[in-house]
Parts: C-alpha cells; structure tokens; sequence
C-alpha cells in the first residue's frame, strides 16, 4: 500500500508557481496554539528556508513551554506582544500561509483583520471542517488525523521530500502525535501509519518526542492534576464527565498557560466513559469560558460543540466558548449531555 496523490495536477501547479514566485513568506496558526499548529509552522519554515525562502512565523499569542524544543518554535513572532513586527512581515510578504485553522476569526481580532487586509495570495493547509478565508488555494482535508498529515502529503504530491530532514519530521510527527493523543484516537486510517513509517526513516526518535511532550510537567502542573481530578471533576449521566477551574485556582496552583493542556482527556481513562468536558475561564477575559470536548467511539464532540458552545471541531475532539459565568456554563453543559443522552448511551 502506498500513499495516493493528495493534490491535484491544477492544484500543484499553482502552488508550485504559488512558492517559487515568493520571497517572503509569512506563517500563521490559530490562538491558543497546539502541536499541531507549531508542529505544521515549523516543518513549513524549515522546509520554504532549505528552498531558499524568507520565512516568518506567527502565533496570535503565547503557546505552551512544553512546544518551545521544537526546531523553530523559538522564533515564532506573538501577535499580541510582537504587533509591530508582524505588521512589518505582512508588508514584505508575497506569500501568506495559514496553517491549522479554517477561518481567519480563529486568530481572533486584531490579528485577524491585519491578515485580511494584506495583498498577498493566501494558501490555506487545514483539516477542519468548513475552511473559509480569502485564499487562492485551500488545501483542507478533515478526514486527516492533523494538519501535519495534511502537510506531508502536500510535500510529497510536490517533490519536496526529496531531502526531507530529521528536524523537519520531528516537527511533522510531534504535530500527528499530540492531535491524536498519542494515536489513540482520530488515527484508524493505515495511511497515518504510513505517513508515520515516512518519518521515521530520518531517523527522528518518537521516543524522546513523546518524553518532551508528556514528561515536562511541572510541580504546580501535577498537584493542580490531581485537585482537579479529586476535587472538581464532577460525574454526570450515561457515562460523561465534566471538569472545572476558575482564573483564582490557575493562579492558587501558579500554573502558566496551557498547563492545563491534556487535562480534558483523563476522565476518559476510567472504564465506560465516552464524554468529556473541561470548562476553564479564559485568563484575559473572566467572562469568557473555554470549552474542551473528548470522546471515544462514535459520540460527536463536534456535533455538541456547535449546538451548544458556539464552537466545533472534529468528531472525538472539539471546542467553544461561552460568554457567561461559570455557573451558567455548568447549566448548559448539563442541558447538552440530557439532549445528547441516547447517543451518550450508545
């Protein structure tokens, strides 16, 4: 079995002119950004500056320390403290790629309408559902377990894993392995595994790529795991579960952001679960609840999502937010789980 072409001949062609009209190239990812999306932004970088680019990358705002390892992720610009510079990138730019996300909102303002407003022709690599943003070539496939799966096969249809490097794949594997929890779910299709087998002729070491992802907590990140697990998690009919904290137990703990990343899969450890949901108040607007969303089998996290949290994603992990307190947060969440019942018992 081998991989079959992702891209379409009109399709290569255009973003082979696409690349090799460009200088200057500018990255972007969605908020909050996970392995996926610096994963996606870092093998791009490495891969557009061995063609000879110049590459610049931008998250809208700080990501988690435990992504900081991988090759690049150091010099990714944030949005949200490094404006001027993005501005000054976005002018130079002839090539603007967006990378992780479907819809340019999800950079959120004022980021969002800087990017809209650039000249420059858009290339959207994504596996979300719905992409929409003003883009000459939109390359989305949800089926996909990440982004990066999207990437590779992209590099392949193009001829540009011809000299694919370690640095490269690491960054690709660390992004199909985090949004698959470590290929425990979204990751049934034998054509993950034969992206995988790809990297791995590198000569990339998954080992220590899993240790520098889940064996970095801190001290403050264990004990905050287990208040949360002991005290706040909270069971809730035909196998869910619901987990909550509040800006004042973030700070109590002396956690950083995206300490917490991770947290909303562990309920799905106990036997017979199918449902998770983590609600955490967001840490610069306390009227804005975050919502995280895991499954198993077949329940629709991003069926649930879009009806009652204002968000979406893929079937098993999805996310919204909610603009309201904690407490009304918990009553939706307690209105979501009695309509999705039947499907929670399945």
């Amino acid at each position: 079995m081998t991989l079959s072409q992702l891209l379409s001949k009109e399709e290569v062609g255009q973003l082979r002119q696409l690349v090799d009209q460009a200088k200057h190239i500018v990255l972007f990812c969605h908020q909050n950004a996970d392995g996926d999306a610096i994963g996606s932004m870092a093998a791009a970088t490495l891969l557009l500056r061995r063609m000879g680019k110049t590459v610049t990358a931008v998250a809208p705002n700080n990501f988690p320390d435990f992504l900081q390892w991988i090759p690049t992720a150091k010099e990714i610009l944030q949005a949200d403290r490094q404006m001027n510079r993005v501005d000054a990138a976005l002018a130079e730019a002839d090539l603007v790629l967006l990378l992780d996300f479907n819809t340019l909102s999800r950079m959120a303002s004022p980021l969002d309408e800087r990017v809209a407003a650039c000249k420059a022709p858009m290339v959207m690599i994504d596996h979300h559902l719905d992409p929409e943003a003003p883009c000459q070539l939109i390359v989305s496939h949800p089926e996909m377990c990440s982004t990066c799966e999207v990437l590779l096969r992209v590099m392949l249809d193009m001829g540009w894993t011809e000299g694919l490097t370690a640095e490269e794949a690491t960054a690709l594997y660390t992004g199909m392995m985090t949004d698959t929890g470590n290929f425990a779910y979204g990751s049934n299709r034998p054509e993950v595994f034969l992206a995988v087998s790809i990297l791995l002729t590198t000569g990339i070491d998954k080992d220590r790529i899993y240790r520098n992802i889940f064996y970095t907590y801190s001290e403050a990140r264990m004990r905050l795991m287990g208040y949360l697990l002991y005290v706040k998690m909270t069971m809730l009919p035909h196998h869910a579960a619901l987990i909550t904290m509040t800006n004042e137990e973030r700070k109590h703990f002396r956690v950083k952001n995206g300490a917490t990343e991770g947290i909303v899969n562990l309920p799905l450890q106990m036997e017979g679960m199918r449902l998770s949901i983590f609600l955490r108040e967001d840490t610069e607007q306390p009227d804005l609840i975050r919502v995280s969303t895991r499954s198993v089998d077949d329940f629709p996290c991003n069926e649930m999502c879009a009806e009652f949290f204002n968000g979406g994603g893929h079937k098993n992990a999805a996310g919204g937010s909610l603009r309201m307190s904690m407490d009304e947060a918990i009553q939706v969440v307690q209105t979501a789980v009695k309509k999705y019942e039947e499907r929670l018992k399945a």
